[in-house]
């Protein structure tokens, strides 16, 4: 049986998240709850969401 942890595709997304998380670490701290925020749940949805 297969699990989503062995999909490529959720793999590479878990490196994007990763990625994206260490690039805004070093945005302005007045972006924290607007650009850096919502790159990052962007990031996190691809993961997250099932593919059908």
């Amino acid at each position: 049986m297969y699990t989503h942890e062995k999909l490529e595709v959720w793999r590479e997304s878990m490196r994007l998240v990763r990625t994206v998380y260490e690039m805004t670490k070093g945005f302005p701290k007045e972006e924290i709850y607007g650009l850096t925020q919502q790159m990052r749940r962007a990031a996190v949805s691809i993961p997250s969401n099932p593919v059908k």
